[in-house]
C-alpha cells in the first residue's frame, strides 16, 4: 500500500472508531441504572390527542405524560413493551423506542417500583409478554382484544395489584365542561364520551404512591 493511501486508510479507520466509541458511551450513558421493570413515562405535547390526554388527566405540574412502557433486559438487550397506536402491542428495543420519542419532541422520564413492590415485576414482565401481539385499542374503552398504553401496564401489574382502574373523566377542569376533542373524537366513531367508565391513563399511573421518579434520559 502506498504511504499517501496507507495514512488515509488509518485515519478513515481512526475515524470510524471515534465515531464508533462516542455513539456507545452516549448509549451507555443515557442507558446506565435501568434496572428491570422500570417504567418509562413519555412526556405529552401540547396539541392533538396528546394535549388533550394530558388536559384531562394531568394531576401534577412535573408529571405530563401520554404514554408508558415497560423496560425489559433480556439477552444482553434492553427492550421496551407497551401498547402504542403504530404496532400495537409489541417489543421495541430501547433505543429504537427513545429515537422515536426524540423524533416527536418527547423527552422520556423513568419511574420505578418503591422496594417493596419489586417483587410484582417478574410476574408482570412475564404478563406483558404474553399480551404482545394485541392491536392497539383507538377507542379508550377497555376491552379483552385490544389496549392502549397505561391499559397495558395496568393489566400486567394486575395480579399484585399495583396499579388500579378509576372513573374515566374528560371533562376539562378550565371550563368544566367536556373536552371538545374529545366530544369531536367520539362522534366522529358513533360513541358516547365514556365519562365515568373505568380506565387509566399515564399521569394517574405517574401519581401513584408506589412509584418513584428516578430521573429523565438524556
Amino acid at each position: 500500500m502506498k504511504p499517501i493511501l496507507k495514512s488515509k486508510f488509518f485515519l478513515y479507520l481512526f475515524s470510524v472508531i471515534v465515531v464508533f466509541n462516542s455513539v456507545l458511551s452516549c448509549s451507555i450513558y443515557r442507558n446506565s441504572g435501568l434496572q428491570d421493570g422500570d417504567l418509562l413515562f413519555v412526556t405529552a405535547k401540547s396539541t392533538g390527542l396528546s394535549g388533550a390526554i394530558n388536559n384531562v388527566t394531568q394531576k401534577h405540574k412535573n408529571a405530563s405524560f401520554d404514554h408508558i412502557g415497560i423496560l425489559e433486559k433480556a439477552n444482553g438487550k434492553l427492550y421496551v413493551l407497551h401498547a402504542a397506536p403504530k404496532g400495537g402491542s409489541q417489543k421495541q428495543q430501547l433505543n429504537d423506542f427513545l429515537k422515536d420519542q426524540a423524533e416527536e419532541g418527547q423527552a422520556v422520564v423513568v419511574y420505578r417500583l418503591k422496594p417493596q413492590y419489586q417483587h410484582a415485576i417478574p410476574s408482570a414482565i412475564e404478563k406483558a409478554n404474553a399480551m404482545l401481539g394485541k392491536p392497539y385499542n383507538f377507542n379508550y374503552i377497555l376491552d379483552e382484544n385490544s389496549y392502549y398504553c397505561s391499559d397495558f401496564i395496568e393489566r400486567a401489574f394486575r395480579e399484585n395489584q399495583i396499579f388500579k382502574l378509576e372513573s374515566m373523566t374528560f371533562v376539562d377542569p378550565a371550563t368544566g365542561k367536556t373536552n371538545a376533542f374529545w366530544e369531536d373524537f367520539y362522534r366522529k366513531k358513533n360513541l358516547k364520551v365514556p365519562e365515568g367508565e373505568p380506565g387509566c391513563n399515564p399521569n394517574g399511573l405517574a401519581a401513584s404512591e408506589k412509584l418513584q421518579r428516578i430521573k429523565e434520559l438524556k
